[in-house]
């Protein structure tokens, strides 16, 4: 495992503290869209240790030309956005705690998965939603 996340260990800033903190850290990821699911790669592959990922859409072929974790296949079979992105991250890296929520992200949901995270990111194209993240970051004093 220590050679997987070698070059981020010598990278000083990282080094082995951070690379430790990475794999306790727990992030939440609002919307698998095209932000969301480079976020969600990015993350996975960086060693984050515990990922919960929540969007209501389905994979749709307009999605592939901008959206990295999604084939052909997850548009045919109309795959919720999170299932594809679960099968996909875990190809990746199969030891990462993965959670996915297919729903729309309301006040009792992010208050929820605040609660339980050290990040929450908004990759959401919605005004109202990004007000309910900010909200429950700020409650939730992350």
């Amino acid at each position: 495992m220590k050679e997987r996340y070698s070059r981020q260990i010598l990278f000083r800033p990282i080094g082995s503290e951070g690379q430790r903190n990475l794999s306790e850290a727990v992030v939440t990821i609002i919307g698998c869209g095209a932000l969301g699911s480079a976020i969600a790669e990015t993350l996975v592959r960086a060693g984050v240790g515990e990922i919960h990922l929540v969007d209501r859409d389905y994979v749709e072929t307009s999605n592939l030309q901008r959206q990295q974790l999604f084939t052909e296949q997850d548009a045919a079979q109309m795959l919720p956005k999170v299932t594809a992105a679960e099968k996909r991250l875990k190809a990746i890296r199969e030891d990462v705690r993965l959670y996915t929520y297919l729903d729309s992200l309301d006040t009792g949901l992010a208050q929820e998965l605040a609660g339980k995270s050290t990040l929450l990111m908004d990759a959401t194209d919605n005004f109202e939603t990004r007000l309910l993240i900010n909200d429950a970051a700020r409650k939730a004093e992350i």
